[in-house]
């Protein structure tokens, strides 16, 4: 039986962008050398406004892991190869998680798995990741600011923000709730919303599409001066 993984996400404020960005350039292959060590991203950030470059946020930088067990990702937290980012960073949220549920493909591999979804009390996250489609995008675009809108009102929603491997086409976001029910409320109630998902098959935004839910099991640290 194949265990469920441990999954994290870092979060670093940075003030020099410069040196951040040789970190993004030449630590993947490091990080992925990491023992214990599934499947990992290093990530870009941003408001997740329009999902168009102007969103991009230079001094925040992201990297998701999704390690074997607790004993790999505590280990993998104190290597250089993460240890460079935490040492250069002004703030660092750290959130672990484990999936509870998870369907599509994340340059073309599942990355957290499939397992029988648990009851779960405490906070959740959602995380969600596509690749546009080129002719499709200016589709999708029009379509996110009535989601947007409605996500930032949401109720029980605690930080959000967006995470990409590129500024343009490749592009996700990261929301932590304080519990399933809310998320549940978000993702099935609120009419832009709904009506964006009902439109995806039509419209053909997406080349590759994923969304997880995770049960969120420790956060500490602080993203834009708070903890979530």
């Amino acid at each position: 039986m194949t265990s469920v993984p441990v999954v994290e996400l870092r979060v670093w404020g940075v003030d020099r962008i410069g040196p951040a960005l040789g970190r993004m350039a030449f630590g993947r292959r490091r990080i992925g050398r990491l023992p214990g060590l599934r499947f990992a991203k290093l990530l870009g950030t941003g408001s997740a406004r329009t999902f168009t470059p102007r969103d991009a946020d230079l001094r925040h930088w992201a990297l998701l892991t999704v390690w074997e067990d607790d004993a790999a990702a505590t280990a993998g937290g104190y290597t250089s190869a993460i240890g460079d980012w935490m040492s250069a960073s002004t703030e660092e949220l750290r959130v672990r998680m484990r999936p509870l549920r998870s369907r599509g493909r994340w340059a073309g591999v599942d990355p957290f798995g499939s397992y029988p979804e648990a009851q779960w009390d405490g906070q959740v996250a959602a995380i969600t990741r596509a690749r546009l489609r080129p002719t499709r995008a200016m589709s999708f675009w029009r379509a996110v600011p009535p989601v947007v809108s409605e996500l930032s009102g949401a109720a029980g929603l605690q930080v959000a923000f967006g995470i990409g491997e590129a500024p343009i086409g490749l592009q996700g976001t990261f929301s932590l709730w304080e519990s399933a029910d809310r998320l549940t409320e978000f993702a099935y109630r609120s009419p832009a919303h709904v009506a964006a998902v009902r439109r995806t098959d039509s419209a053909r935004w997406y080349a590759e599409e994923l969304f997880a839910r995770l049960a969120v099991t420790d956060v500490t640290g602080r993203y834009l001066g708070r903890t979530p």
